[in-house]
């Protein structure tokens, strides 16, 4: 399994387990917002470095 599969395998737990303990809209902003605060911590260098990769990742 590969790392990002790892990570992704994760996240679909937790955010089954958040389901569970919270009401859905509690889980449901924690899931969205944690990349999003995530994303707008970065630099600018390294959100123009982060959506060429995610491109050309994407035209393969």
């Amino acid at each position: 399994m590969s790392k990002n599969a790892k990570i992704a395998a994760g996240g679909v737990a937790a955010g089954l387990i958040l389901l569970i303990w919270l009401p859905w809209w509690a889980a449901l902003l924690i899931i969205l917002g944690v990349p999003a605060a995530a994303y707008l911590a970065l630099d600018p260098a390294q959100r123009r470095r982060l959506r060429r990769v995610s491109r050309k990742e994407l035209g393969r």
